[in-house]
């Protein structure tokens, strides 16, 4: 049975059902989810409108989510079931190839005036994620369905987990006013996510091999930036997974520090190895020196005291090429942040941002 919208407006105890417009909405629907990608019932952020395909289509709008999944978004305009459904899902596969780098393009063709970084911590809160278009989502959007487009859609939606679906949209006029309503044909509960199969790191940004992202995590009687910037060092512990990725670091990689929620304060070179706390050694007045036999203020001890190398503070010696103090870090919505200790840091728009402002080379030396 073909799903049917309506809308009534109660006065009393008398509803009256309102009169629909779908030709006056049909011509204005891509504009109404462009100036508001919400009325799809989700966050998202718009990356084009009317993009090229490989082949001579042209996708009516292309979106993606928080989680870094592209939402594929095609009005029927009075096509036949096949031919929407058939368009759609080719879309869908055109899109499944784009990289990293083909959607930041794609993005900046559509908005050119603010970063594909900004945006998206502007609409979500957070930093992109390391990969974009982990998956898609295809949706088709109409003012009716009729008895085919429904059994097509429901076919390989429930019958092959084909992350297809219909928004239906409904235009309404009551007295001078005009209402948009809207339904999903099936329920979104069901529907599943087309993941890329072996993109490998297509769908990350390139790293140049060298430069990394470090989390330095300030805890007032232990962990202190000053300490760091002062003797030469980044730390991290209290457990093997705040650890385990600093001890990753290779010597040579050039760090970029970072304070949770303060910002950049400091690049530098990775001169050795992690080691311990208790027997870390760092270069201070040109000399080799152990940490903790200089005068730091905290004791660099988790609690509680467990003498193990799993909980032990983990040290990475460095040579600062520039350090900070807090009050003046760096950061700008859309920046990359990270809750691992340490990373590889690809993000082109964060290390741009550092390079400026660092005044830095343009390559890490």
């Amino acid at each position: 049975m073909p799903t049917e919208l309506g809308l009534w407006r109660v006065d009393g105890d008398q509803p009256k059902r309102l009169s629909s417009a779908g030709v006056t909405l049909e011509s204005q629907l891509e504009s109404f989810i462009e100036a508001d990608p919400s009325l799809l019932g989700e966050a998202l952020l718009l990356v084009g409108r009317q993009v090229p395909t490989g082949f001579g289509g042209y996708i009516d709008l292309l979106a993606i989510d928080g989680d870094g999944v592209l939402q594929v978004l095609e009005l029927k305009r009075d096509r036949t079931p096949r031919e929407i459904v058939a368009q759609v899902v080719d879309y869908g596969s055109w899109v499944a190839t784009l990289g990293h780098d083909d959607v930041l393009s794609i993005y900046s063709d559509y908005r050119g005036d603010v970063a594909f970084e900004e945006a998206f911590a502007e609409k979500f809160g957070q930093s992109p994620p390391e990969e974009l278009n982990t998956g898609q989502v295809l949706t088709v959007v109409a003012t009716g369905v009729d008895p085919a487009t429904e059994r097509i859609v429901r076919y390989l939606s429930e019958g092959f987990d084909v992350p297809l679906n219909v928004m239906l949209f409904r235009y309404f006029q009551d007295e001078g006013r005009a209402y948009v309503a809207r339904t999903w044909l099936v329920d979104t509960d069901t529907t599943t996510t087309i993941s890329p199969s072996k993109k490998g790191t297509k769908s990350k940004e390139p790293w140049n091999g060298q430069d990394w992202y470090v989390n330095f995590g300030e805890f007032p009687d232990s962990r202190q930036w000053d300490h760091a910037r002062k003797y030469g060092f980044v730390s991290a512990g209290g457990g093997e997974w705040f650890s385990r990725t600093l001890r990753s670091l290779p010597v040579g990689a050039r760090v970029f520090v970072c304070i949770p929620k303060v910002g950049y304060v400091g690049v530098g070179h990775v001169l050795a190895e992690a080691a311990r706390f208790d027997q870390a050694q760092v270069r201070f007045d040109g000399e080799e020196r152990t940490l903790a036999e200089l005068p730091v203020s905290g004791t660099y001890v988790h609690h509680p005291p467990v003498d193990s190398d799993a909980t032990a503070e983990y040290v990475v010696p460095v040579e600062w090429v520039m350090t900070l103090p807090k009050q003046d870090a760096i950061w700008q919505t859309g920046m990359f942040a990270n809750q691992n200790s340490a990373c590889k840091l690809r993000n082109k728009f964060t290390l741009d941002q550092l390079t400026t402002r660092m005044g830095l080379s343009d390559e890490p030396s």
